[in-house]
Parts: C-alpha cells; structure tokens; sequence
C-alpha cells in the first residue's frame, strides 16, 4: 500500500502543499458580518512582531530547518500567544520532526484560538491518520472537506482516501480520491494517488487511464513514469512499456526507477 509519507517523497512539494505553506500561512477565520476587515494599521506593536517572527519561521519551515523555524515560532509566540498561525506552525514542525504528542497539543490550542481554521483541521486531520486514529482523522478532514475553497477540499479528499485505503476501506478510498481527482484534475498527487490506489487493486484499466494522463504533463517524475510501466506489463502494452521505458530513463537516468529498468525489476 502506498504511504502518506512515501507520497510526500514522490512529490516533495506535496507536503508544504498539503499543510497550507506554499505562501505565508494564513489561517484567519472568515470575519463576521459585524466586524472589519483588518489591516496592518490595526495590529498592535506585539501582534506585528509576533507576525515578523511568523514569516522568518515559515521560511526556514519550507527551506528545510524545522529546528530554527521552531526556535522562530517561540519567539512569535512570545510576542503574542494569541496568533493562531504561529501556534499551528508549530504543529507542523513538531510532525516534521516526528513529535506527534507536541504537534497534537499545538494543533488543539490553534483550534481553539481559531476553529473555523479549514488547514488546521485539515493538518491535525492528516496527524490523526499516520497515527492509525482513523474515526479522529475522518472527523477533522470531513471538517476541512466543507470548505467552499475547491483546492483545499481536493487535499482533504486525497488525503482522507490514503487514510481509508491505509485501513482498509477500499471502497470508501476510492471514492475520496475519485472526488478528490474529479475536484481538481491537474493534481499531480491526487491523480498519482488514485492510480496508484487503482493498480494496488488490480484495476489495471482504470489505473492506466489516470497515470497516462499525468504522465503526458509536466509534473511526471520517475515515480509515475515507474507506475505507468507497472501497469502496461499488467495489461500487456508493450509499445507503453516502451515508450514509458524510454521517457525514463532519458529523463530520469540517476532515478532509483532507471536501476530498477536495469535490474530487470517488475515488483518494486
């Protein structure tokens, strides 16, 4: 069964995409129909420099350095402990660095602080799964899956079939990450996790139709090259075994995949 964790290593984009960072997080509650929209103007001398902190920790978080991004969210949390972003930052660096009693602490104080946060439940969600809490996990993606915003509800859904596949809710899994590659089609993720999840089930014919398809974009990589050669020897395809056989090892000769050609590998 393909893992979460493994998905994130096929597309290591994915992960930063998954929790919300691929900008400066945002996490804010939609405003009330009685209040203002605020601006910086607005914020105290505290809440600003919590938000300084904000964006450095973020920063190092996607450069790789969850060690000084945490070390940068406690000095925005100083500054103000009520900024709901910073304390679920912190979640998602304690998940990188495989504190999940921590993340778990982090992600309940950033709901508290702000419950309608749809990145929040979606993380916390995504935490609850690795941990095999499936009922838990469902709950705060089902949460998250409600958001009006397409993107978003896409990652949820994908997120949420890995999770029903991990346990073996092999329908309920399809169906997640059916509505999830339907949500947003150009999803390289969703679209590999939904093959991938196909061929484990041996629906070689639907599995080719989806991986053809992402492997005909830009965001193919060895990976779903590799995927798209499994399922042609499965269906018998031989011009697709080649044709598959040649864009990766042209493309992708250092891939762990292209050893795999030369070994002679089928199963890996």
């Amino acid at each position: 069964m393909f893992s979460l964790m493994r998905l994130f290593l096929v597309f290591p984009f994915l992960a930063l995409a998954l929790m919300g960072l691929t900008g400066c997080a945002t996490f804010s509650a939609l405003p009330s129909a009685k209040s203002d929209l605020v601006t910086p103007s607005d914020e105290t001398e505290p809440r600003k420099r919590a938000r300084i902190r904000l964006e450095l920790a973020t920063a190092y978080f996607h450069a790789g350095k969850p060690t000084i991004a945490l070390d940068e969210v406690k000095q925005s949390m100083v500054a103000d402990p009520t900024l709901a972003e910073a304390v679920a930052l912190r979640g998602l660096i304690y998940m990188q660095l495989n504190e999940p009693v921590l993340a778990e602490g982090s992600f309940r104080k950033a709901l508290d602080l702000n419950p309608a946060s749809v990145q929040v439940q979606h993380n916390f969600g995504l935490l609850l799964c690795q941990q095999g809490r499936m009922e838990e996990a469902s709950r705060y993606l089902n949460a998250a899956i409600a958001s009006p915003v397409e993107e978003e509800r896409a990652k949820s859904w994908m997120i949420l079939g890995l999770c029903q596949a991990k346990n073996k809710q092999i329908a309920q899994a399809e169906s997640s990450l059916f509505k999830a590659y339907v949500i947003d089609p150009s999803n390289a993720p969703a679209a590999f996790s939904l093959s991938n999840f196909l061929f484990d089930n041996e629906q070689y014919t639907q599995s080719q139709g989806y991986v053809a398809r992402l492997n005909q974009t830009k965001q193919a990589n060895a990976e779903s090259l590799w995927l798209g050669i499994k399922v042609a020897r499965k269906l018998g395809d031989a011009k697709a075994v080649e044709t598959l056989r040649s864009d990766l090892i042209q493309k992708f000769p250092n891939s762990k995949e292209a050893q795999f050609l030369e070994r002679g590998t089928t199963n890996e």
